[in-house]
């Protein structure tokens, strides 16, 4: 019989590396303390549970990083893809889920399969001994005692930023005479018909005076222990955007770009607010980029100034949850391994990567690598070329250590085409600007997605 390999942490990561483990033949005990032991931002017991957002973003493959992301998973069977398959919604150009749907299927397909068991507790402290193979994919919300241990053997302190959660509207609450379906430019993506947002416009009085209100609203209190704890810019609370400048979220996530008033086509919105189905019913909608430290009295107050949800009725309001992360570069091998530990694995985002996708991708990884261990194959990290492989790259030694070894440098990191080798030989002679642009990014996706196959058919495990 083959010695099972404990994953800790029922999350993104931690449902792809058993899922990965189990498929190669090995034996799991996957150990999810909820809801033994409850955190800050999960309202289920459900593994795989979205708390951010329900969207895995573009699921473009030909121009774009997270797409390609995607397209790779597929092909090294990811569960997560498997199932955002059977629960999308329509989402423009994105990959969006049915959140309760897409948890439930997630705990229904690990605890049938034959080889996984799942143990409901907290896992305080390192893990006893004789586990000889762990994979720590506990994500941004780790448990204090195990993430105590962890800075003990490493003699590192945690990083930690906040991650900013979007509020949630009744789609029946919102007034139609005034916003308008459509997805920007029209783009139809998986499952969706090119209407696939809800639109609130705002003229340039009415956006002045909501980012005012944004400015002057009572915002959260932090502990002092969270007081010194920075944001991750790819999340950041919307109010935390309006003090950067007035016109930061109208070149962000209130962008008018793309989009035309079906109300009153001749007059250009100043700024416009989008939401995103969020469930299958289309009873609910996400307010795109609206995370949000506010109190929950002013984000009813200041977001029923956005025309059109003047009669909002919020399902779920934003708030904040503290996440942790490591300084992966110094403390993990280029396995994900800890220097200090190499019996411990780690997976997600405590690794730095950021992101429900990059975290799933990063599980499949460790798995894999759990998996050859275990079997006494050879594992070869896959090439940098490809997405999978650059994000490797990023956490375990793509990124540069300050000189004293120090982690200020290390941030999370979503996947982009910045951490990939540049491509070469892509150019054509009298292209123009843009069309360069697009033959860039296809040379990336094109030549990571045919170094993956290779990978995937040449001892990937």
């Amino acid at each position: 019989m083959t010695k099972p390999v404990h994953v800790i942490g029922g999350g993104m990561a931690g449902s792809e590396a058993a899922w990965a483990l189990a498929q190669a033949g090995v034996p799991v005990v996957l150990h999810e303390m909820r809801p033994v032991v409850a955190t800050d931002a999960h309202k289920t017991d459900g593994l795989a549970e979205l708390v951010c957002s329900n969207s895995f973003r573009s699921d473009d493959k030909d121009q774009n990083a997270v797409g390609l992301l995607h397209e790779e998973m597929r092909l090294a069977g990811s569960l997560v893809m498997a199932v955002a398959a059977l629960h999308q919604v329509p989402a423009g150009g994105a990959l969006a889920v049915d959140r309760d749907g897409f948890s439930a299927e997630m705990t229904r397909r690990i605890a049938a399969h034959p080889l996984i068991s799942i143990e409901r507790g907290e896992v305080a402290g390192l893990p006893p001994a004789d586990w000889d193979s762990v994979i720590v994919a506990t994500g941004p919300l780790t448990s204090p005692a195990l993430a105590e241990a962890v800075r003990g053997l490493t003699g590192e302190a945690d990083l930690a930023f906040f991650d900013a959660i979007a509020p949630i509207i009744h789609r029946e609450s919102i007034n139609m005479d005034v916003a308008w379906f459509q997805s920007r430019y029209d783009k139809v993506g998986p499952g969706g018909t090119g209407k696939d947002y809800i639109n609130c416009p705002m003229d340039k009085a009415q956006y002045e005076a909501f980012i005012t209100a944004l400015n002057e609203g009572d915002k959260g209190d932090f502990k002092e222990w969270e007081k010194n704890t920075p944001y991750f810019d790819g999340c950041l609370p919307i109010e935390v955007m309006a003090e950067r400048g007035p016109e930061t979220l109208r070149f962000g996530p209130m962008k008018p770009m793309g989009l035309t008033n079906a109300h009153n086509p001749t007059v250009k919105a100043y700024a416009v607010v989008q939401l995103r189905q969020d469930n299958a019913l289309g009873t609910l909608y996400n307010m795109v980029g609206f995370q949000t430290k506010l109190k929950y009295a002013e984000q009813v107050r200041v977001f029923r100034t956005i025309p059109g949800l003047e009669n909002a009725e919020f399902a779920r309001l934003g708030g904040l949850h503290r996440n942790t992360f490591l300084n992966s570069p110094k403390v993990l091998d280029g396995f994900m391994r800890l220097k200090a530990d190499p019996r411990l694995r780690f997976a997600g985002q405590i690794t730095g990567v950021e992101g429900y996708v990059e975290s799933a991708a990063m599980g499949i990884m460790a798995g894999r690598m759990a998996a050859a261990e275990r079997l006494g194959r050879p594992f070869r990290v896959p090439p940098a070329t490809t997405a999978h492989g650059a994000l490797i790259n990023h956490i375990t030694g793509g990124h540069l250590l300050t000189t004293d070894g120090a982690k200020s440098s290390f941030q999370p990191m979503n996947v982009n085409f910045g951490l990939f080798p540049p491509p070469t030989d892509y150019l054509a002679k009298g292209m123009k600007h843009a069309e360069k642009g697009v033959a860039r990014k296809r040379a990336y996706t094109s030549r990571a997605l045919r170094d993956f196959a290779d990978w995937l058919s040449n001892g990937s495990a």
